[in-house]
């Protein structure tokens, strides 16, 4: 994996990013996760993106180099990790959403739940990030340097399996064909429209 490959609009590497994996790194042990769902977000283009009102102080990796992490709480519960891509200055990340734990199980699940079903280990951003020990402190790493989270290619991905739909729980933007799956892959997560959501023009 290299900067030219997210050099580009999230939208465009979001789909490519499918069967790639994150490795986080904690005194635990390492996680490895290849990634099966992705959201796409186009920061001042794009109402539902943190960057769409210009940079702040905690959107400001956003807007920073491809290849750094980006992550958020979400709803003050959950931590979510995003890949930030395309130009340094302009905002542009893509929302890891879901995936398939093939190294350090047993952490993930220690980190999960013992009766979590496998599927579900890094079912959602969310648990995601939960199964691979990601925080706060991860943001703004980056990713290409094989630090404490490190992003590589993994098995590629045929493009007959890639699927393309709505993101998921935003109420702005919510009908932008931004959201790119495995057809068929049990570590997806279920679609979900938000209740506050409302017609909208985009891509």
């Amino acid at each position: 994996m290299n900067v030219d490959f997210l050099a580009h609009p999230a939208e465009e590497v979001a789909p490519k990013l499918l069967g790639s994996v994150l490795t986080c790194k904690t005194p635990d042990g390492a996680v490895s996760i290849a990634i099966t769902e992705t959201e796409a977000y186009s920061g001042t283009a794009d109402p539902a993106s943190h960057a769409y009102r210009g940079r702040t102080p905690r959107n400001a990796v956003m807007f920073g180099a491809a290849g750094h992490l980006y992550v958020y709480r979400s709803h003050g519960l959950h931590w979510c990790a995003n890949v930030v891509t395309g130009t340094d200055g302009i905002a542009s990340a893509v929302l890891i959403r879901a995936g398939r734990v093939v190294e350090g199980e047993d952490l993930a699940r220690k980190r999960r739940g013992a009766k979590v079903e496998t599927p579900r280990l890094a079912r959602g951003p969310g648990n995601f990030c939960q199964a691979l020990g990601i925080t706060a402190e991860h943001n703004g790493t980056d990713l290409l340097t094989g630090a404490s989270v490190s992003l590589s290619a993994g098995e590629p991905v045929p493009a007959a399996l890639v699927r393309v739909g709505p993101r998921v729980g935003v109420s702005r933007a919510h009908d932008w064909q931004h959201r790119f799956y495995l057809a068929d892959d049990p570590t997806v997560s279920a679609y979900r429209l938000s209740p506050r959501a409302k017609p909208s023009a985009g891509a």
